[in-house]
């Protein structure tokens, strides 16, 4: 019999299908995968399909949820303009609202709940507004002032668990590498794409980005492990954590690497919007795919918003090089998590998986 059984929210996306293939390994645990559309991998998990911003919807699916032990809350609504969504009022509510929804089902289907994990990032260090303090800091650094669905669900969660037995935890990533399709954060696909465009034009890896800084990435496999670990450390209960690989990179230093991985040599520093100039490459991606017998879809469905967030990642359009955006690890080393890797690894790792899966040609 199970000793765990994990709701996976969100469960296509990049943390989701990780956590998915993380607790996929375990024997004793059984896993429920929550999301709209099928995961493309369900790694031995039930699929339940859900709209979290139903609460009917919600409640019909309460039944899945009984015996429910651990809920990783992997679920995100970005606004089509997704960087400017981040202020927006309309996302904070939409996202505040899905979470209400499904532990307003879950909490009475599930007695025996021991542990929540809520993601959340370095927007709560007001990163996208304004230079981090570098290091930022759990308990020190974070933004409140700035309107964010972070907090209202980060209440929310506090009121709730007020007095219960269960513990949630909340893990904050920096820049999260994987894979996964049709994400609105996810690096892999946009990148991809442009190196896959380029190499059809027999044109080496050019840089689009804009002026170097410091950065910090994690790939989502140690990720969904921080996560896991975070749902039984006695340290983890009604924490917040930062989670990193380790180390810390610019995107000039990583590039050769990047390009090594997709069978390319790094090119020029060639500033472009990718978020602009996508649309021109359609005709050839879908020639591509046919080309190569993808499994990738057409382009838009793949990449969905992250090639507006590799403009705002690799910094588009700035000119002059920024404050290095760096959070500390020391509680999370400190608490017990010490795992780390590195960065340029992780880029490898991740273009030659996309490569070897029929996702990249």
């Amino acid at each position: 019999m199970a000793n765990k059984k994990v709701v996976v929210a969100g469960a296509t996306g990049l943390v989701g299908s990780a956590a998915l293939r993380h607790f996929g390994a375990s024997d004793d645990c059984e896993r429920i995968a929550l999301s709209r559309r099928k995961p493309r991998d369900l790694y031995g998990a039930r699929h339940v399909p859900i709209d979290l911003t139903s609460a009917e919807d919600c409640r019909r699916a309460a039944a899945e949820l009984g015996g429910a032990t651990h809920l990783i809350y992997a679920a995100l609504y970005e606004a089509p303009s997704l960087v400017d969504g981040w202020r927006d009022a309309g996302q904070i509510e939409t996202n505040d609202r899905m979470l209400r929804n499904l532990m307003g089902a879950l909490e009475p289907a599930a007695p025996a709940l021991k542990h929540v994990a809520l993601l959340q990032g370095t927007k709560a260090y007001g990163v996208h507004v304004r230079p981090l303090t570098v290091p930022a800091r759990e308990g020190r650094s974070e933004m409140y002032e700035q309107p964010n669905f972070y907090w209202v669900q980060e209440n929310f969660l506090r009121e709730l668990q007020r007095g219960k037995s269960w513990h949630w935890s909340i893990l904050r990533p920096v820049l999260i590498i994987g894979e996964a399709m049709g994400g609105a954060m996810d690096l892999i696909p946009p990148l991809g794409v442009y190196a896959a465009v380029l190499r059809a034009q027999g044109r080496p890896l050019d840089s689009p980005g804009g002026a170097p800084r410091g950065a910090q990435a994690v790939d989502v496999d140690l990720l969904a492990r921080a996560i896991a670990w975070s749902g039984d450390a006695a340290a983890g209960r009604n924490e917040a954590f930062n989670v990193t690989n380790g180390d810390v990179f610019t995107w000039e230093n990583i590039w050769p690497a990047i390009a090594d991985a997709l069978d390319m040599t790094p090119g020029a520093h060639v500033p472009l919007s990718l978020a602009k100039e996508y649309p021109k490459w359609i005709p050839l991606w879908d020639e591509l795919r046919r080309t190569h017998d993808l499994i990738a879809p057409g382009l838009e469905e793949f990449v969905g918003l992250s090639f507006q967030y590799a403009d705002y990642s690799m910094r588009h359009g700035q000119t002059e090089s920024g404050p290095p955006s760096i959070v500390s690890t020391v509680k999370i080393n400190q608490a017990g998590f010490t795992e780390m890797m590195d960065t340029e690894v992780m880029f490898r790792k991740w273009f030659k998986l996309a490569k070897a899966s029929r996702l990249l040609p």
